[in-house]
């Protein structure tokens, strides 16, 4: 069992940055591919971005690449997304994940957090 909870939302202005943080407990290991996933009212959760716990891996969504970054500090169990350049598209709920895989964290993924908000006003 892996346990994930973010912290960080918030409401920034259109252009402004916001760091999200990810803590994992429980089952953590060097194998884990850690994800941020997000779900905008009203449509589907859709990916963000992903690092391998080696750091052997980053992935980006289209949307995000060039804005924000991605980084885990592996001593700590921390998983951060460095937003920035916010859009008012970016908001939505953000949720981190995890799970041994890539592809399966990009279709489902085994452990979730509960969320948290973020609202970029314009």
């Amino acid at each position: 069992q892996v346990q994930l909870v973010e912290s960080g939302g918030g409401l920034v202005q259109a252009g402004g940055s916001l760091r999200l943080s990810c803590a994992a407990s429980g089952r953590t290991t060097s194998r884990y591919v850690m994800g941020w996933f997000r779900q905008a009212p009203e449509k589907t959760r859709e990916f963000a971005a992903a690092i391998h716990w080696s750091g052997g891996g980053i992935w980006y969504a289209d949307s995000v690449k060039g804005r924000f970054t991605i980084s885990r500090d592996y001593a700590k169990n921390m998983v951060y997304l460095q937003m920035n350049s916010l859009k008012p598209e970016d908001t939505a709920v953000y949720y981190c994940a995890a799970d041994p895989n890539f592809e399966r964290l990009r279709i489902g993924g085994a452990y979730w957090g509960q969320g948290t908000q973020v609202t970029v006003s314009s």
